[in-house]
């Protein structure tokens, strides 16, 4: 008899670097002295997040055969993130991300990802299937999708996977990963006909969808297969549809803005921990609201993940009358 895959409330799949971020704010990069060196790449912060608020996770991902791999490998095991697949590339080096961080909503971030990443190198026949079906939550992202072998077998997983449980895609719409950023539209199709949630902000939605209007992106993305809607509206806050016709519009958690960088992970790690909360859409999205911004209060992205009580007393501040007037991050 085989043996039963493991088990992950969550398993992500999809992008990982090195973060090296300023430690002076509001300085041009060019005359930045010293930086701080964390773990950064969207799916590797979804895991993160979603460990920290107690969620068992791994990430799908692959580094250089460098001691910036080596690094993230560590990294993710101190996170509590499950590094089994995680595999090097020797041929490409693992990808570093600088940024200038001009509070409260100017973040500029350069990419050093050519000539070409190792997190697109993922491979079908590398995949473990029958872990990726078991997960509670699989959760993939656009960027997975510029690349081969990359797209096809983020695809393929999600053909595997056939909606079981709850299936993620999250937008995540990058322009400068993409070769012809006209041949994305049909590869989001795709994804979304295997997902049951889509996440994005207007850009990412329009990117899917080719519409822009909140209201009109989440019905296009119902229409598209999901079976719930997440559209990220900045200052405005979140809008959560349903297809069964529940709804929740929630405005932005009140912080004083240190760096936005990594608010959207926070955001997603938490969105999954409520889906496996089984929590109501409001709840939910609040919650996320408030994981993604008492990261956007912080410096860092992973390292500055919150646990469940630190989101529980910023929504406990947030009611509080005190809390009017401050700058706000969704």
């Amino acid at each position: 008899m085989a043996d039963s895959p493991q088990y992950f409330d969550l398993i992500t799949m999809g992008r990982i670097g090195v973060d090296l971020y300023p430690l002076q704010t509001g300085v041009p990069l060019s005359r930045v002295e010293t930086f701080g060196k964390f773990l950064g790449g969207s799916a590797a912060n979804v895991a993160v997040a979603a460990a920290r608020l107690g969620r068992s996770t791994a990430v799908i991902t692959r580094t250089g055969a460098d001691p910036f791999g080596t690094y993230l490998h560590e990294a993710l095991r101190d996170f509590g993130v499950d590094d089994r697949w995680v595999t090097p590339v020797p041929a490409y080096p693992t990808p570093v991300t600088f940024c200038e961080i001009f509070p409260p909503d100017d973040f500029p971030l350069y990419f050093y990802r050519r000539p070409k990443a190792p997190d697109l190198e993922i491979h079908t026949r590398e995949l473990d299937l029958p872990a990726v079906r078991a997960a509670g939550i699989f959760w993939v992202t656009g960027t997975g999708l510029s690349e081969e072998p990359s797209r096809s077998a983020t695809l393929d997983a999600l053909a595997a996977r056939d909606r079981a449980g709850t299936t993620v895609f999250d937008l995540d719409w990058r322009p400068m990963f993409w070769r012809d950023t006209g041949q994305a539209r049909p590869y989001y199709r795709e994804a979304l006909r295997h997902a049951t949630v889509a996440v994005g902000n207007l850009d990412e939605c329009e990117v899917a969808t080719g519409v822009r209007d909140p209201e009109a992106c989440a019905e296009a993305l119902l229409a598209a297969g999901v079976e719930l809607a997440v559209v990220k509206q900045g200052p405005r806050g979140v809008l959560a549809v349903h297809r069964d016709g529940t709804r929740a519009e929630v405005p932005p958690v009140p912080v004083e803005v240190v760096n936005g960088l990594g608010a959207g992970d926070a955001f997603g790690g938490s969105l999954c921990h409520g889906l496996l909360s089984g929590w109501d859409l409001e709840r939910t999205m609040r919650h996320a609201n408030a994981a993604g911004a008492l990261v956007a209060s912080r410096l860092a992205c992973s390292s500055a993940m919150p646990t469940p009580s630190e989101v529980a007393d910023l929504l406990a501040r947030a009611a509080s009358p005190d809390a009017a007037g401050l700058p706000s991050q969704s």
